[in-house]
């Protein structure tokens, strides 16, 4: 590990908020779910290439199609929720030979502590000083574009001087869909503050709207988010009865913790799901000339942390994203994110979906770090591609071949001339024998394409992210399952706080909340959530 390692590393003391004052939560390390397991897939690092270069979409590989279950919101709420529970530090050259020995950089809870950090007292450059209590989290303004869209208040991420983003986990500002996902939760909470003053004392109003935010996030996710992508009868097994994530596994304590089955492999389904382009608003969408479309390099350039926001007018590449904050016409449209039920189809609106769960990544992901240009001049390699990174450290993290696991957990196993037949990637899979004995990551891909169509998970990734996020809600006291032991998936959870709040709870309701309204029914279908000028 580079950097100094001590006994503050990985801890947060934790005051005001939610677990209560005096408790330091250890953020835990990366385990194994099924330990039992010690034979590890070591494949050579040539077949992991090959292999790696044809998950791709379009050219070279099996096209993906549009996922009609999933709006492509989800996608980046995904990537939200990773940013809260997993901070893995480690460069490839750095993954130690066990697992174990590695490190969570962020508390394997879903607590939001990428949002609140440790609080306004510790942490008062998150919040907003002229707010009764401190209770409201800073938002940031966005600078005018032209003449014709001018600049807005609060609908970017609160910036310092050079432009970087003053948040609670700065990849939330890797991208610009899941900076404005995190900017989401911040007007989200800051709606709740609205809706609970005067019924709280100002002293207990910052704990009170975190803890009706923290619930109805947590509700939202195993409700709305946890249930597009996993079998739902997989998610009421977990609450009942989890049978592989098990806390006494791992740590004297039996905390939880992160199961690199997980991490590793079958969270990373997100990257499937990233379209190569999307309509992100009613200037900056597809076959809209003059204006450029909203293509997924695009979406980094408007950030601090992998973009040009903050940077100098005359800096390198200089252009439309060398501004102070977020130019105003880059705001999203939610809409075509999320379905609010939209009818109104000027300006060209549509939805975007996800692409379908499989084994085909948008040419661009395949193409990290390599410059915008002719296509004939951007070629992915072993360097650029973020399906060969992704089977690497596979192997660097010693995860067993998927068979091996699928077949200790009791799923189906796909059988190989299955995995051979399906696609250009699975001849090269059968080329090195990896039809037979297959990467977990590729295998869960191929396993949703194969049994589900690409439209959630098959029954092994599925089991692995459903029996993970209902273990890390089941082993934190202050959850909703945590305090609820009793609850079963399908019942109402008890204790939500917001007028109107039930079982259908969704992240398009959160967004809507954030924006002004109360739920998604009630903003016109016309109305942009976002006030788009």
């Amino acid at each position: 590990m580079s950097g100094p390692r001590n006994g503050s590393h990985g801890y947060g003391q934790r005051s005001d908020v939610i677990p209560p004052r005096g408790i330091a939560f250890k953020a835990g390390r990366f385990g194994r779910m099924v330990p039992e397991l010690a034979t590890p897939l070591e494949p050579p690092d040539a077949a992991i290439v090959e292999l790696g270069l044809a998950m791709t979409e379009g050219a070279g590989g099996k096209p993906s199609a549009d996922n009609p279950n999933i709006a492509a919101g989800f996608t980046y709420l995904g990537q939200f929720v990773d940013h809260d529970i997993t901070l893995d530090t480690t460069t490839l050259a750095e993954v130690a030979q066990d697992p174990t020995a590695i490190e969570n950089f962020r508390t394997p809870r879903f607590d939001l502590d990428s949002v609140y950090g440790f609080g306004p007292r510790a942490q008062p450059s998150l919040y907003d000083r002229n707010s009764t209590g401190r209770a409201k989290l800073l938002l940031g303004d966005n600078t005018a574009a032209d003449d014709r869209v001018k600049a807005v208040r609060g609908h970017d991420l609160p910036r310092n001087a050079q432009g970087f983003a003053i948040i609670g986990d700065e990849r939330n500002d890797e991208n610009l869909l899941v900076a404005q996902t995190h900017l989401s939760f911040l007007r989200f909470h800051n709606a709740i503050v609205d809706q609970l003053a005067g019924t709280v004392p100002d002293r207990d109003l910052f704990a009170a709207a975190r803890r009706a935010t923290v619930d109805l996030y947590q509700a939202m996710i195993l409700r709305d988010f946890l249930s597009r992508l996993c079998d739902v009868n997989d998610i009421a097994a977990a609450v009942s009865q989890r049978r592989f994530f098990r806390f006494e596994q791992f740590g004297a304590f039996g905390q939880p913790y992160m199961p690199i089955e997980f991490s590793v492999a079958a969270y990373r389904l997100g990257h499937s799901m990233v379209r190569n382009i999307y309509s992100h608003n009613r200037i900056f969408r597809p076959n809209n000339p003059p204006f450029p479309s909203g293509s997924f390099d695009l979406l980094f350039l408007f950030t601090a942390k992998s973009g040009n926001i903050g940077k100098p007018a005359d800096a390198p590449g200089a252009g439309p994203a060398n501004r102070p904050t977020l130019p105003a016409d880059w705001i999203i449209d939610w809409r075509r994110f999320l379905d609010f039920q939209t009818t109104d189809t000027s300006d060209g609106f549509e939805l975007n979906l996800t692409r379908t769960i499989d084994p085909y990544l948008a040419e661009e992901l395949h193409l990290l770090g390599v410059p915008p240009g002719p296509p004939a001049g951007r070629v992915p390699s072993a360097d650029t591609s973020l399906a060969v990174m992704n089977l690497r450290r596979g192997v660097k993290m010693k995860l067993p071949a998927a068979q091996d696991l699928a077949a200790f957990m009791g799923v189906e196993v796909l059988s190989p001339a299955a995995i051979a037949a399906a696609g250009p990637d699975g001849a090269i899979a059968k080329k090195h024998g990896l039809h037979e004995r297959t990467p977990l990551w590729y295998y869960i891909l191929k396993e949703a394409e194969l049994t589900q169509g690409g439209a959630r998970l098959g029954p092994l990734g599925s089991l692995i992210v459903a029996e993970t996020f209902v273990g890390l809600l089941q082993g934190d006291p202050e959850s909703i399952l945590g305090r609820n032991p009793s609850w079963r998936f399908g019942q109402p959870i008890p204790g939500l706080v917001l007028p109107g709040a039930d079982l259908s709870f969704t992240f398009a309701d959160l967004v809507a909340v954030g924006a002004g309204g109360r739920t998604k029914e009630q903003l016109s279908p016309v109305d942009d959530p976002t006030n788009i000028p």
